[in-house]
């Protein structure tokens, strides 16, 4: 064991580079009038319209980190459809300006009271014919709209 700990210790202080982790929440939610899915509007650059999500913190497992992101960023309490299969993983090192990101999306259904937070400017519900509207017009930051694509062919709104 105290092997393995040394390797870790030299890994790190070769100052190897890695890609960041991140995990994204495709929110489906029902206000009482309207289902849709959540998108928030980025308060810290790169600007723009965004699914909710944020950055891989130690200690949590993907799933727990989805859950915080979302709670931070929309207000809503989350329940992922399939925890162990995310529905895409995006990680080309030019899909972020900021750096190389590795995405991990996953599909949930929320619930509670919408209210933006933490680094979100804004969180609101969509209309599936919103969100084709917002894919047509290039809309989203950084490669969101390819998620959302697959989102939707997943769920049968795309042939």
């Amino acid at each position: 064991m105290k092997e393995q700990t040394n390797h870790k210790k030299d890994y790190h202080k070769q100052n190897h580079q890695c890609p960041f982790t991140t995990t994204d929440i495709i929110i489906e939610y029902n206000d009482g009038s309207r289902n849709g899915i959540i998108l928030v509007t980025r308060k810290n650059p790169p600007y723009g319209l965004a699914v909710p999500g944020g950055f891989a913190e130690l200690g949590l497992t993907l799933e727990e980190n989805a859950k915080k992101e979302a709670k931070e960023e929309t207000g809503l309490e989350i329940i992922i459809e399939n925890p162990e299969k995310p529905l895409c993983v995006h990680s080309h090192p030019n899909r972020d300006p900021r750096g190389h990101m590795i995405s991990n999306t996953y599909i949930a259904r929320g619930y509670g009271t919408l209210r933006a937070g933490d680094d979100a400017k804004t969180a609101r519900l969509y209309t599936i014919n919103e969100v084709k509207g917002l894919i047509q017009q290039e809309k989203l930051v950084f490669d969101h709209a390819r998620i959302l694509e697959k989102y939707l062919r997943h769920k049968g709104y795309y042939k």
